[in-house]
């Protein structure tokens, strides 16, 4: 049974990551065709195309053409920042922080402030992936100004292309109406104060602010993988389990990236074709394994980035030195980013899973209504899908003797094929929905939630094996 989701997990995963490639590729090819031998557009393209398909912002027309109006206009505002970062270190950490907050922050006025968010911190986490390449070759003022601009364009119309033509395909579903991945634990807002998204808000300022001061203080200029590291184990966070959970994956596969690569720059160039094709194939490898787990995405990634190191020019540091360097300044960014998510305001894990669990209950009772003429799973499986989202940190719990939250994901998730089944009939018997009642008032006494789930899946698979 593994086998066989494993093999569909990745077999589901592998058209995604050859587009997203697809697309770096001809984003680089013109962007070289423009600023021929020069690294630094050619790096940024990748990034951005990267992070455009990830985004998902081109998946509609609407989504298309608000990309292509934003972001130039933030990627300029991105330029300035960097060029502070690099003159007025001080001035640009404070602006970088203050724009990556506000993108969370936005996250409280809903899909529209999502997208706003998404567009504004684009840019500036390109920032922190692509290094400090100075120009090789002369070009003009006006070309090097302007190239974030059309790059972002470019990454952009090559996204949007290699999604669409493979929409007409078959060979990438057309996007979802339902926004099943829920960034906080609450759509009511009376129900925690501060709101979520102003909490997480206040935990990314906070944790980029302290990654910055310890970056610049003891690393001077590699300080951007502490600020990298703090800013990935914060963003899209789930709660403090979740922080900690990716934090540690997040030093398995950065540990593991950083050792290959150095072990790789012993026989390879800084700037040949061998180690480009390395970097391409470590980012084709990391979307691709991505769904498997998120240490997959962080040995892969961190490869990446590492290799990118050849194209920074001499440094009077050893590769093994660089190498201690490195992992060090990632534990720091980790053990920071984990204590802004454990003491400042902090959410509670089990919190997001059971406002999860009882959107995905009440999808449930609304397609199984007798009342519903028209009766779907879709809404069902969605918000089923960012319970399985959260899943893998509270498993990982269960190993240290917390079983309890993980049992009821399991519980849920098994109910899944059952409840779709039922859906797609005409009527619903009332054992069953009363058993799904159930389930949503245990959500608020978690010690009878377990046994409401287990009679839940009960009732289903009674059905599914004597049908009404």
């Amino acid at each position: 049974m593994q086998v066989a989701v494993l093999r569909s997990s990745l077999l589901a995963a592998l058209p995604e990551a050859a587009l997203t490639l697809l697309a770096a590729l001809a984003t680089l090819g013109c962007t070289w065709a423009l600023a021929p031998g020069e690294p630094g557009p050619a790096v940024l393209a990748v990034v951005l195309c990267l992070s455009l398909s990830r985004s998902q912002l081109d998946r509609d027309l609407r989504g298309r053409i608000e990309a292509a109006i934003a972001l130039p206009l933030v990627s300029v505002a991105a330029l300035g920042v960097a060029w502070l970062l690099h003159h007025l270190p001080l001035l640009g950490a404070v602006l970088f922080v203050l724009a990556l907050s506000a993108s969370i922050w936005l996250r409280r006025f809903g899909s529209l402030g999502r997208k706003a968010g998404t567009l504004i911190a684009l840019p500036f986490v390109t920032l922190l992936i692509t290094p400090y390449v100075p120009p090789r070759h002369l070009v003009s003022r006006e070309l090097a100004l302007a190239m974030p601009v059309i790059v972002a364009l470019l990454a952009l119309f090559w996204v949007s292309v290699a999604h669409a033509v493979a929409q007409r395909l078959g060979k990438l579903p057309a996007p979802t109406t339902v926004k099943a991945v829920i960034e906080a634990p609450t759509p009511k807002a009376s129900q925690m104060r501060p709101m979520p998204s102003t909490r997480m808000a206040a935990q990314m300022g906070v944790a980029l602010a302290l990654a910055f001061a310890v970056g610049h203080f003891f690393f001077e200029q590699h300080w951007a993988w502490v600020v990298l590291t703090a800013f990935i184990v914060n963003s899209g966070s789930q709660g403090r389990l979740d922080v900690a959970y990716k934090s540690g994956l997040r030093l398995l596969g950065a540990g593991a990236g950083t050792v290959i690569a150095l072990l790789l720059s012993h026989g390879l160039g800084g700037h040949d074709a061998s180690t480009v094709a390395l970097m391409l194939a470590a980012l084709f490898m990391g979307l691709w394994l991505r769904p498997l787990g998120y240490g997959w995405w962080a040995l892969f990634i961190t490869l990446t980035l590492a290799l990118l190191q050849g194209f920074e020019g001499a440094t009077s540091i050893s590769s093994e030195a660089l190498l201690g360097q490195r992992l060090l300044e990632i534990l720091i960014g980790a053990v920071i980013g984990v204590a802004a998510a454990w003491f400042v305001w902090p959410i509670q894990s089990t919190d997001v899973l059971r406002r999860r669990m009882a959107d995905a209950l009440a999808a449930l009772a609304e397609a199984t209504d007798p009342a519903t003429t028209d009766r779907k799973p879709d809404r069902f499986v969605a918000l089923l899908a960012a319970v399985k989202k959260i899943a893998p940190a509270f498993r990982a719990a269960r190993l240290l003797g917390k079983p309890q939250a993980a049992d009821w994901i399991d519980a849920l998730l098994a109910c899944e094929a059952p409840a779709v089944a039922l859906i797609e009939q005409r009527g619903t018997p009332r054992p069953v929905r009363k058993a799904i009642g159930g389930a949503r008032l245990a959500l608020k006494t978690p010690e009878t939630l377990a046994p409401a789930l287990a009679e839940l899946l009960k009732e289903l698979r009674e059905l599914q094996t004597h049908p009404a």
